[in-house]
């Protein structure tokens, strides 16, 4: 699953891992993307958000019957 949000286009932050010696290794932040299925111009689809989206209501979360 790729960890970009489809809505608000949040992906991947790069930086550094830096120890108490002052050693810096390549480090990697990702987003928390979650899979819903979501009404999207009246179909059902499944996209992948971020959890900031989900909470603020940008996202219209598609009913299971």
């Amino acid at each position: 699953m790729a960890s970009i949000c489809e809505i608000c286009g949040k992906g991947k932050l790069a930086g550094n891992n830096v120890s108490h010696s002052n050693r810096h290794t390549k480090r990697a932040w990702n987003p928390n993307i979650q899979q819903v299925r979501a009404v999207v111009e009246g179909s059902v689809k499944r996209l992948n958000v971020c959890t900031r989206c989900l909470r603020s209501g940008k996202v219209n979360r598609a009913i299971r019957i």
